[in-house]
């Protein structure tokens, strides 16, 4: 019966284990035994020199995901790969994840959430706001909201500071 596992793997080395697995399975004939190998990821869009980037990130770095019959042969096999550190669970006996898991995992829910959006901004960094009422306004941020995707930035109006709250694509770095 084909399940999912989570298989361990040196860190930074996930896409050539999946390669080293999926050529170990062509050449030993385990075709019938491993029916996906996955790494789970994520679509993030970041704001990037006042552009929208979407990039791929990895939500599991270090671990794969791998659907198999488990039995002996294929345990070994998927053990005996280079870069594989071993299985998720028990050292005897790999623990399979629920559907649920494996529905989290590969992003497959009901209700798919937006992809976050992250900033490549930092606090005291001078930027300048770029659209609403204080366009052209030249200010330092004072605080980063990643999850409201909002900065707080310190505006000079009338020669006294003054916070104002911000979208991250309503500003660009100076």
């Amino acid at each position: 019966m084909y399940r999912w596992y989570v298989v361990n793997t040196k860190s930074g080395l996930e896409n050539k284990v999946r390669h080293n697995l999926e050529h170990r399975v062509v050449t030993l004939g385990q075709a019938g035994v491993v029916r996906q190998i996955v790494i789970p990821t994520e679509t993030v869009s970041e704001l990037k020199d006042g552009q929208k980037v979407s990039k791929e990130t990895k939500t599991m770095p270090g671990y794969v995901l791998v659907e198999m019959d488990l039995n002996e042969d294929s345990w070994g096999l998927v053990k005996g790969t280079p870069g594989v550190t071993g299985f998720v669970g028990s050292t005897d006996d790999p623990v399979p994840l629920t559907r649920a898991e494996v529905d989290r995992l590969l992003n497959r829910g009901v209700a798919q959430k937006a992809a976050p959006s992250r900033a490549q901004f930092t606090i005291g960094e001078s930027v300048k706001v770029t659209s609403g009422p204080l366009s052209d306004f030249s200010g330092e941020i004072a605080e980063i909201n990643q999850d409201a995707a909002k900065l707080k930035v310190l505006v000079s109006i009338f020669g006294r500071e003054t916070p104002v709250e911000v979208g991250f694509d309503q500003v660009k770095k100076i």
